[in-house]
């Protein structure tokens, strides 16, 4: 199914989620009526060109497996007031859903960054990330309270904060996070690596089985972060201690560079210390002439293989600033 033949066109102004100037129709909104109705496995292709998309909600549950094969350029409008609620493009109650192409999505972010304040959370089960360039002003990729199961692989990531898990921990009743393995990433010129980022004081919470491996990082500020005193805008009770249980955590297979000398830190929680986290084949080499080094605090990690670095090797500052 392509939507072309729902009545749309790659000019950068027809917008597929609304009735073109073609045909008195919803494109986009109409071929995944088309597919989700099938009861035999079906593609929504969206061809090179440039689309806009004020806004479009795809909504299961579907009869058959469903893919969305983006290989042209989904635009967002540029002007904020455009958006009438917090959603640009969203699928929910769907099971067995697949997107590919190596098609963009591009939000055109840069006025909406300095407006957006609101803070968001999403879950999702049994998820899939492969094979995406991400370029930011914040994460590359944010992991929210309730996520489970999830596959982060072949991800370039930068400029941005890296690719994380959390930030967890400031909401009630928030929900366990589980089963997430990033891997086969590169990760260029951003503030942090691969993270774990927990709020200092706040509420309770769960993260285990958590899983970095095979990576590259490229002049990364902080390349191997556990932050449990995470704290932006120093919006936080800084001096008391996370409420987030972490374990089973690993970092495997890890090299490049790091912007600071402190290419591994690990500020875990006193009152609930880290459990079983484990660092394997390590090679992460200070930009500058100093020697790359490791902080460590209410942690004893695992370590095998090769690492050139000491792991703890670097003492924790007593008084931790605020980090963003």
């Amino acid at each position: 199914h392509v939507v072309a033949k729902f009545g749309t066109k790659a000019d950068g102004k027809t917008d597929l989620s609304k009735a073109s100037s073609i045909a008195l129709n919803f494109p986009i909104l109409d071929a995944w009526k088309e597919v989700c109705a099938s009861v035999t496995p079906s593609t929504v292709v969206i061809p090179k060109g440039t689309y806009l998309f004020t806004k479009v909600n795809l909504k299961g549950p579907c009869k058959a497996l469903i893919e969305i094969n983006v290989q042209g350029t989904i635009q967002a409008p540029a002007d904020p007031s455009a958006f009438k609620d917090l959603n640009w493009v969203r699928f929910y109650s769907i099971e067995n859903f697949k997107m590919s192409g190596g098609g963009i999505f591009d939000g055109q972010g840069c006025i909406a960054y300095e407006k957006n304040k609101d803070p968001h959370n999403n879950v999702f089960h049994g998820v899939n990330i492969i094979g995406c360039d991400i370029k930011t002003s914040d994460d590359c990729i944010s992991i929210g309270d309730g996520t489970k199961n999830m596959n982060i692989k072949e991800i370039t990531c930068g400029p941005g904060h890296g690719i994380s898990i959390g930030s967890l921990g400031k909401f009630p009743n928030e929900e366990p996070v589980e089963g997430i393995k990033v891997s086969n990433c590169t990760i260029i010129n951003t503030l942090n690596g691969a993270r774990i980022k927990t709020w200092a004081g706040e509420s309770l919470g769960i993260v285990s089985d958590i899983h970095f491996e095979d990576i590259i990082m490229n002049n990364v500020s902080s390349p191997i972060l556990i932050d449990q005193k995470y704290c932006p805008w120093s919006k936080c009770k800084i001096n008391e201690e996370s409420k987030v249980k972490l374990s089973n955590i690993s970092f495997k297979n890890i090299r490049g560079t790091s912007a600071l000398p402190e290419a591994v830190k690990f500020i875990c929680s006193d009152s609930l210390p880290c459990q079983n986290v484990e660092l394997a084949n390590i090679d992460i080499k200070h930009t500058r002439v100093e020697p790359a080094t490791s902080q460590c605090l209410n942690v004893k990690p695992i370590t095998s293989g090769k690492l050139n670095l000491t792991p703890c090797s670097s003492p924790v500052p007593k008084t931790l600033s605020a980090t963003a």
